[in-house]
């Protein structure tokens, strides 16, 4: 597969499977996102299930069409149910997103995050840092933050592909990487930088949309063009983060197949 196999057309087709399918998404995501994930799924067509405890997180992958795995703030609990979500997902071949937060910055966590590629995500949806950290490259991480680009990356998101099918580094153009195939997506507005958990919801989207389409490539590009029109809709209305992380809502919504065949860049 090369990067002219996924079009346009196979994004709408994506997308319009999303609404029809409703996928249910298992997020074990982070404190800080859980509400805005959660409502963010609500509004693109899909539903979310915050179920991230280790008693029930196994038996629900096994329900779930797709499973989120986000590092935003690990716990000894919330880690135990990440392995075992995981686990159960690949046994169960349904597809898993890791989301590998403050990878290369923080220790523990990013041994947790190589841990999980044992149970081989579907999609690696990160940061150039982050991308740069779990492949253990300096990725200039601070924290959560990235402060590298995504051409920096690309070396360590094409090492990662021996323990994924797909890697996505999301920057000012999203890079998302599969065995011999490299997908652009433009786009998007700079406010998402400026609202918490944006990032998060691109990858319980791309979980979503992973669950509808023929690939990994083709959900990850979906979700990535998805967010990004959904973004530039919302900043016709606002120019401030607040009213932003509303109005991006109200954008994941609004998108249909008209403005995804006006707004989304994909090279």
């Amino acid at each position: 597969m090369n990067a002219s196999s996924v079009t346009l057309n196979d994004v709408v087709a994506a997308h319009r499977l999303l609404r029809d399918r409703n996928p249910l998404v298992q997020c074990l995501t982070n404190t800080v996102s859980v509400q805005f994930v959660a409502n963010a799924l609500l509004a693109a067509g899909a539903a979310p299930a915050m179920v991230d405890n280790p008693e029930e997180a196994a038996g629900f992958a096994e329900i779930a069409d797709a499973v989120l795995v986000n590092l935003g703030t690990p716990t000894a609990a919330q880690v135990e149910s990440s392995r075992l979500a995981s686990a159960a997902a690949r046994a169960a071949g349904k597809p898993w997103v890791l989301d590998p937060v403050g990878a290369g910055g923080l220790p523990w966590r990013t041994q947790v995050a190589v841990e999980l590629l044992a149970n081989r995500p579907s999609v690696i949806r990160a940061n150039a840092s982050e991308v740069m950290g779990l492949a253990g490259a300096e990725g200039g991480s601070r924290g959560v933050d990235s402060s590298a680009h995504v051409a920096d990356s690309v070396d360590a998101a094409r090492s990662l592909l021996d323990r994924a099918e797909v890697v996505a580094a999301s920057g000012e153009v999203d890079h998302i990487f599969a065995q011999g195939s490299t997908v652009k997506i433009g786009g998007g507005s700079a406010l998402l930088q400026r609202v918490t958990a944006t990032g998060c919801a691109l990858g319980a989207l791309t979980a979503a949309y992973c669950s509808v389409s023929p690939s990994a490539l083709i959900g990850a590009a979906a979700a990535h063009a998805h967010v990004a029109v959904a973004s530039e809709i919302a900043a016709r209305s606002t120019s401030r983060p607040g009213t932003f992380a509303a109005a991006f809502l109200d954008g994941l919504d609004a998108v249909d197949e008209s403005a995804l065949r006006e707004l989304v860049r994909l090279d």
